[in-house]
Formats: C-alpha cells, sequence, structure tokens
C-alpha cells in the first residue's frame, strides 16, 4: 500500500509522493519557550515523532526541521514577571522543553534552529516582499498587505472578504488593512532587538517560520506541520509571506495538522486555569502511558482529557490510568515472552503471526493511523498470551516459533511508535511502586506478608496461608504464585 497523508489545504486524503524520490523534507512549528511544556505541547510532539519515525521506517531519507521561538510577547512578559532577560527565560525553558521531550521519549529532530539566530534570513525575505509591493514599514513597524495576495485564506478555507468582516484595526496599529499582519515589530524600551533597514526592533513571530524553513529546507519542500490551532493565521501568514517572496507553489508541497487535548471539552488555557504541565503528569504516572493514549486517537483528532481529583484533592486522570493499565497488559506479556522458550527460527508460524507487520504497515500507510495500528498490536497480544496460557494451543515447535515471531514484531512496531523499548521488568517494577506511593500501600509490609506466606505454605498451614491471601487481595493486591517464588501487583 501507497502511503496516504491528509493534506490539509485539499482537505483530502493523497497519495504522498515526495518532490525528491526517496527523500522527504519536513518543518513542523516548535514550541514558544516561556514556561515550561503542557500535555498538549506533548499531544502535538508525540504526533510528529511518530510521524518522522514512520517516514524513516518506511526507507524515508528525512531532514525533519523542528524550529524554536525564543522572542516573543510571552517570553519578553515573562522576563519581565521573573526580573531577568527574554534571552535567560528562552534558554532555561528550551533547557527545561528539552528534558521534559526526553521522558517522553521524542527523538530529536535533525535540526531545530531558533529564531533569534536567523535575523539575517527574516531581513532578507521582509525585503523581498517590499520590492514586490506585499509589505510597507510604518514608524518602524513593517506589515504585509494582506489584500495584495489574491489566495490568502486558501489553507483555512476563508476569503479575504469573509475575514474582513470580522477584523479591526487595534489602538496605536497603523495598518492599512486590518487583515495586515506585523513581520517587523519596532523597538519598544526594555525589549530584545536587532537592527534592520527600518530601525531597531525585532521579527514578528509568522516572518519566523517562514525563514528557518526558507534557510533550511528551501523552495518548495515536502511537508508542513503543526498543531490545528496554528492553521490560521500563523500558517496562513506564512505561505502568504513566502508564496508572495519566492513565487506561488514554492513552500511546502503538503500540509499537515494535528489534533488539540482537550480538558472537559475545552482547550488547555492560563486564562481559564486548567494547564496541566508533563511533569505534573510524571508524578503520578509514566509518560510512555501519555503517549499510548495519545497513539489510541488519530493524530489528526481532538484527545479528550480529563483532570478530576480524589478525596484528598490530589490530581487524578482516568483516560492516563486506563492507558496505563493498558500498557502494563502489554509489558507484562512482553516479559513472559521474553522468558518463554526460544524455538529454532526455521520453519512455519501460526497464519495469525504472519500479518503482524504487514497490517501494522497497513494502518501506518493509511495517514499514520496509529488507532488503528495499535488495535492490530492488540490482537497480536491476545494471540500470544492464548499461546503463554495454553501449552496445546500449537504444536511444541510451532507454538516456540510463533511466540519468537510476535516478540520481535512487536518489538519491530513498537520503534515506530516510540513504546515497548524498555526492560518490562523494570517498567512493571516502577509501575508498582508508584501506585503503593498514590494508594499508601506499605511495600515492605506486603512483602513481609508474602514471606509469612510462604512459611505457613511450607508447614503445610494453607488455612493461614489462605488467609494472607485474602488480606492483602483487600488490600488491592495480587500474588502470583510462580516456579522462581512469588511476586505481586497492585489491581
Amino acid at each position: 500500500m501507497t502511503l496516504r497523508i491528509h493534506d490539509t489545504r485539499t482537505g483530502k486524503k493523497v497519495p504522498f509522493e515526495p518532490l525528491v524520490p526517496g527523500k522527504v523534507s519536513l518543518y513542523a512549528c516548535g514550541t514558544t519557550v516561556y514556561d515550561l511544556c503542557h500535555i498538549g505541547h506533548a499531544r502535538k510532539e508525540v504526533a510528529w515523532d511518530v510521524i518522522t519515525r514512520h517516514l524513516r521506517a518506511s526507507g524515508f531519507a528525512l531532514r525533519f526541521v523542528r524550529n524554536i521561538t525564543d522572542v516573543d510577547d510571552k517570553i519578553i512578559n515573562k522576563a519581565k514577571d521573573e526580573g531577568t532577560s527574554a534571552d535567560e527565560v528562552a534558554r532555561k525553558y528550551t533547557h527545561e522543553m528539552n528534558v521534559d521531550f526526553a521522558a517522553l521519549g521524542l527523538a530529536a529532530p535533525d535540526l531545530e534552529p531558533r529564531a533569534t539566530e536567523h535575523i539575517a534570513e527574516v531581513i532578507e525575505i521582509i525585503r523581498r516582499l517590499e520590492e514586490k509591493g506585499l509589505a510597507y514599514a510604518v514608524a518602524g513597524d513593517v506589515y504585509y498587505a494582506v489584500p495584495k495576495f489574491a489566495t490568502y485564506g486558501q489553507l483555512s478555507g476563508q476569503s479575504i472578504d469573509d475575514l474582513k468582516s470580522g477584523a479591526r484595526i487595534e489602538v496605536g496599529e497603523q495598518k492599512h488593512s486590518p487583515l495586515d499582519f506585523a513581520l517587523w515589530k519596532g523597538a519598544k524600551p526594555g525589549e530584545p532587538s536587532w537592527d534592520s533597514p527600518w530601525g531597531p526592533g525585532r521579527p514578528g513571530w509568522h516572518i519566523e517560520c517562514s525563514a528557518m524553513a526558507h534557510r533550511y529546507l528551501g523552495e518548495p519542500f515536502d511537508i508542513h506541520g503543526g498543531g490545528s490551532d496554528l492553521i490560521f493565521p500563523h500558517h496562513e501568514n506564512e505561505i502568504a509571506q513566502s508564496e508572495g517572496a519566492f513565487g506561488v507553489g514554492n513552500f511546502a508541497h503538503h500540509w499537515m495538522h494535528s489534533g488539540l487535548l482537550t480538558l472537559g471539552g475545552e482547550k488547555m488555557s492560563k486564562s481559564l486555569g486548567n494547564i496541566v504541565t508533563i511533569r505534573k503528569v510524571a508524578e503520578t504516572h509514566d509518560l510512555e502511558a501519555l503517549r499510548l493514549l495519545f497513539l489510541g486517537v488519530h493524530y489528526r483528532s481532538a484527545v479528550g482529557f480529563t483532570l478530576g481529583r480524589d478525596d484528598q484533592k490530589r490530581p487524578v486522570y482516568p483516560e492516563l490510568d486506563e492507558a496505563e493499565e493498558k500498557l502494563a497488559y502489554f509489558y507484562g506479556t512482553l516479559a513472559k515472552l521474553a522468558e518463554a522458550p526460544a524455538g529454532d527460527d526455521k520453519g512455519p508460524v501460526l497464519p495469525e503471526a504472519e500479518k503482524t507487520l504487514s497490517v501494522f504497515q497497513e494502518a501506518m500507510d493509511d495517514d499514520f493511523n496509529t488507532a488503528a495500528a495499535i488495535g492490530q498490536l492488540y490482537e497480536a497480544f491476545v494471540l500470544a498470551n492464548r499461546l503463554l496460557e495454553d501449552p496445546k494451543a500449537a504444536a511444541k515447535d510451532v507454538r516456540r516459533r510463533t511466540l519468537a515471531r510476535l516478540r520481535g514484531d512487536l518489538l519491530k512496531c513498537g520503534e515506530t511508535l516510540g513504546i515497548f523499548q524498555r526492560d518490562p521488568a523494570a517498567f512493571l517494577l516502577a509501575r508498582r511502586d508508584r501506585q503503593c506511593v498514590r494508594l499508601g500501600i506499605d511495600a515492605a509490609g506486603v512483602e513481609g506478608k508474602i514471606q509469612e506466606r510462604a512459611a505457613a505454605r511450607a508447614a503445610k498451614d494453607f488455612v493461614r496461608a489462605d488467609e494472607i491471601r485474602k488480606a492483602l487481595r483487600e488490600q488491592r493486591i495480587e500474588l502470583m504464585d510462580g516456579a522462581s517464588g512469588t511476586t505481586w501487583r497492585v489491581v
């Protein structure tokens, strides 16, 4: 099956054919670094991480550029609040972003340019737009003349006339049209600024991405992406800038956008006071579970997230609890597969095990449908557990080969999704430890009871042994007896 992607501009799925066979150039809008990243950032970045992983797994030579916005009104305001410089704020929160993204298992982009390092490119594009009559300077500011770009609105499906009806010029602005937007902002006291032909100032937000995409990918390039909240005005303005400067068609060949994360049906925002940071979630949950939660929804769809409170007013996340339970099932199965006797690598496996890689590839080639891909992997896990639990489910050699095949294929698919890559025993133990903390379970006390039960069994006092098991079960502790002894988990 040929890879198909959903192009925002056409509103359709289209076969993906890179401009240069075998190579893909991709630009995704990154983070404005003025605070800790929240789970809305995580939703977007996991989507693009999996998209880039699948492109590479499919054999494409990928050049992935994800920028950092390190000069912006939000950064400047944060610097004022913290009594420091905008540069210090940007550096501090870039570091914190990198810590959080690494914890999410995100692969680093090939290039991560910063806006402040590309002022020369910004100025060059603005000068091109001036020469073409698409930009004008007013009192140190430079604006883009939107009405002069005939196809403005093509990405978001809006006409200039419709946009004009809802737009207005703010007090203090000297724009010719209410739709015009800033390419260059004249310097204000205490703000960072750079020299330019129009006087000291700084770039507007939209022009930064045009400049960095031009610098590292040229014109045109294959895919431009970001969150769906960037379609208008950010990406619409990027098209106007870049195609205005370099010619129609000389920008992104395809546009792709990831869905948002909503809390109680609303977008997260500081004004609503419903921000949940990645770091806050990591206090109680494994971030791989957050990743799995996102993967269970198509990247273009919104992800619903519920923030609740327990009896002690501590945050609880029901969807994340469910995702972590699924992840524990997956890792528990992989732990058993790792311990299963190895079979020879020659000979048949069960027919159901032959299709894991192909159906996974088919789902991912259908516009990176991770939800369908996870569903297919779940079927493979069910098959694995059936074979693990029933030694007579298949001939001995076929069973062993099938289990080995399933484990290898599941791990390979997991590489594309960025899951299943850790030691299963370590994951399960860390999860149990977190659950004990959340539920106030004394892990050492549980171990003591297990030893007491073992002594009772050795003394053939099975009544006492059963009493201990029952008492632990009432504390949400499940005991599992095996050849190497008794282990336990929180249920």
